[in-house]
């Protein structure tokens, strides 16, 4: 079976899905990897290393595409690059169906299959393979690093012969993955943390890296069959505002990771918050992309309220896009490794699973996932 990938064109998008040593891997199992000519460049990744781990290169996306059996992919492709596959190919990457439901139907009116990375479930046999747990750490590393950068003081505690400096006060919004990774580079960099999370059950892991759990009593909480929060009702919503705000005043950086799959991000930082802040502290709204936690943050942009920086960078895994598609690479490995059959070079991806139920959306020319169904 053939794999391809070519280069990302959704803006500001630095990943591939395939590196070199991941080509090996997979040249080594059979199969026959063709990547278009430059599609690593931006991580850091040269054509010349493709060829040498096994790779065919090719210069022009449509015509590697055109005799693809399987595409790797980081971003969701355009319509029009969806009618260069071949009638049952399958396409393997990051899909978001809930947000991008014309690209679920051009897949299907192409009669390609597609399978949404971002829809493996979260058990202990798909965590290999789970790239937005991949992604989200190094969202939260770099949330920090952009943070850091962006505050004109230092994170530690420091005694020097002209004063002592106090730490950097950071305010994290959300313990999952990012937020975790986060806490715990913020911790490396010397900051006084506090941490908040909906689900009281991620306080001991959230003080085990060196942060306080700021205890909100909210009532009865839960979580989604993927282990994410549970969308709060407008009154746990008002509760948990009311819960942060003196955090959030007394903080140098507030970083928001809250979002809930498959729905806008939950809007809970209000403009009046962020302007008890004192002036050059920096708030980072980590799901910008999917409409934002906190009001007036902007995608892309940086937006100056009474001196407060609001920062709405999308895409924070692009900003270490040299690891972040080594991992995001090696998930998409172990999804084909998880489907190999005894043929070199082949996989099965219409047996009976429960990692496949999941996460494939389109087969044959329908939308076959039950979660979208009634959406098409």
């Amino acid at each position: 079976m053939r794999i391809v990938t070519t280069k990302e064109t959704w803006p500001g998008e630095k990943r591939v899905a395939l590196v070199p040593q991941i080509v090996q891997k997979l040249t080594d199992l059979g199969f026959d990897v063709t990547v278009q000519n430059g599609c690593g460049e931006e991580a850091g990744f040269t054509d010349a290393a493709y060829q040498t781990a096994g790779a065919t290169l090719t210069e022009y996306a449509d015509e590697a595409l055109r005799y693809a059996d399987i595409v790797l992919a980081v971003r969701p492709p355009s319509p029009e690059v969806i009618s260069w596959f071949p009638e049952g190919s399958t396409y393997l990457g990051f899909l978001d169906p809930f947000r991008f439901e014309d690209t679920v139907a051009s897949f299907a009116d192409c009669s390609v299959d597609a399978i949404s990375l971002d829809m493996v479930p979260r058990s202990t046999r798909a965590q290999k393979l789970d790239g937005l747990s991949s992604q989200a750490s190094l969202a939260g590393y770099a949330a920090i690093v952009v943070a850091a950068f962006h505050l004109p003081r230092i994170f530690p505690l420091m005694m020097t012969p002209a004063g002592t400096l106090s730490p950097a006060r950071v305010f994290i919004i959300g313990a999952g993955v990012a937020g975790l990774q986060a806490i715990a580079t913020a911790h490396r960099l010397g900051a006084r943390i506090e941490a908040f999370d909906t689900r009281p059950v991620v306080k001991e892991e959230v003080q085990s890296l060196g942060a306080r759990f700021l205890e909100i009593d909210l009532g009865e909480l839960g979580q989604t069959e993927q282990g994410y929060a549970q969308e709060l009702t407008a009154e746990q919503q008002e509760l948990q505002r009311q819960g942060m705000a003196a955090a959030i005043a007394r903080s140098d950086i507030v970083i928001t990771t809250a979002q809930v799959f498959g729905r806008p991000a939950p809007r809970i930082v209000s403009l009046d918050m962020v302007e008890a802040m004192q002036p050059t502290s920096v708030v980072i709204d980590m799901a910008v992309e999917t409409g934002g936690n906190v009001d007036g943050s902007k995608l892309d942009e940086i937006v100056d309220i009474n001196g407060v920086k609001l920062i709405g960078m999308g895409n924070l895994p692009s900003q270490v896009a040299g690891h972040a598609s080594e991992m995001y690479s090696s998930n998409l490995f172990e999804y084909i490794n998880e489907f190999k059959t005894n043929e070199p070079g082949s996989v099965d991806l219409r047996v009976n699973d429960e990692i496949l139920d999941a996460s494939v959306v389109v087969r044959d020319g329908k939308v076959v996932n039950e979660r979208l169904k009634e959406m098409f």
